[in-house]
């Protein structure tokens, strides 16, 4: 089981939970810090499309993925319609939807907006991603210092310097980059997958217990990283928002926890959710397939990306 590792690039605010969001504030909040885009780096959680490019079998840009998409299309994201990075851009302005970075038809002024580097199955290590042909860390890294070469083409060397020191990104500290904020790891026995292959019908709690203590020290090493290099940064308690979800749903207006949408909500994930039926109202559900959370669930994630952010990276 892949440990999800999400690298999200921020800057708005909004009310935790919210129903909507306060535009005018958010544009306070982008003007007064100069904002300047949104970049991403990640796995499936993050990935607008990545691996369409990819000689992997690790995809999802086939129905039912996508179905609540813009005119239900399909992009290589892992959910029925957009991810939080999605919902953080469009809070912000920018745009409504972030692209992949190795979208043939990726423009320059998406570069100038932000663009994502996530590619799914990926994990914290090198060796996670390998076993699926994506992309790790370190090849995403490697993409966005391409990213910042075409961006010095189309707005200079100084400019792009700029761009990159007021974006919001994760570990980058050595190419420039000087506010971060970093997604916990969420709740991964609370997964219907894993429920169904360790035969439970409640969140596993061996698998949550592993997830919690990566959290634990990953918030210990921002610590120490806030000191020594005098970075801004923000957590985002992934695990805890999302197994709040999963015992209290209707304080989120959300009613099936224990299965995805797509299928029996049990085992399929990816290629095995190809073609397959789904469930009626996947408002009301946390998860869309079995690993993956459903766009109403990204929304929620966003809402409170957005205020530990604003709480926390601006403090």
């Amino acid at each position: 089981m892949k440990i999800w590792v999400v690298m999200v690039v921020v800057m708005a605010m909004v009310s935790y939970l919210s129903s909507g969001v306060d535009i005018h504030k958010v544009k306070q909040v982008v003007a007064r810090y100069n904002i300047t885009c949104v970049l991403v780096f990640g796995d499936s959680s993050v990935d607008p499309g990545n691996n369409n490019r990819l000689p992997t079998t690790m995809k999802g840009n086939f129905l039912p993925y996508g179905k609540d998409f813009f005119h239900g299309r399909p992009t290589g994201r892992f959910t029925n319609g957009r991810l939080s990075t999605d919902f953080i851009a469009e809070a912000i302005g920018y745009t409504k939807a972030i692209p992949a970075f190795l979208d043939p038809n990726l423009k320059p002024s998406d570069l100038l907006h932000g663009v994502s580097f996530a590619s799914a199955a990926s994990g914290y290590d090198d060796f996670t991603a390998n076993l699926s042909n994506v992309l790790p860390v370190s090849k995403q890294i490697e993409y966005f210092k391409h990213y910042k070469v075409q961006l010095s083409r189309i707005v200079g060397e100084k400019k792009a310097d700029e761009i990159v020191k007021n974006a919001v990104v994760i570990e980058m500290h050595r190419v420039g980059a000087t506010r971060f904020i970093v997604v916990g790891v969420p709740p991964l026995g609370c997964m219907p997958l894993v429920k169904t292959i360790k035969d439970e019908t409640n969140c596993v709690e061996s698998y949550n217990q592993v997830a919690f203590s990566f959290n634990s020290k990953m918030r210990q090493n921002l610590v120490m990283l806030r000191k020594t290099l005098g970075i801004r940064d923000a957590y985002v308690d992934c695990y805890g928002i999302i197994k709040n979800a999963v015992d209290t749903p209707k304080l989120y207006g959300l009613e099936e926890v224990s299965k995805g949408c797509c299928g029996t909500g049990t085992i399929e994930y990816g290629d095995s959710c190809r073609g397959m039926s789904t469930c009626n109202d996947s408002t009301k559900y946390v998860f869309w397939d079995a690993v993956h959370p459903t766009q109403k669930m990204y929304q929620i994630l966003a809402d409170a990306a957005i205020q530990s952010v604003n709480e926390d990276l601006f403090r």
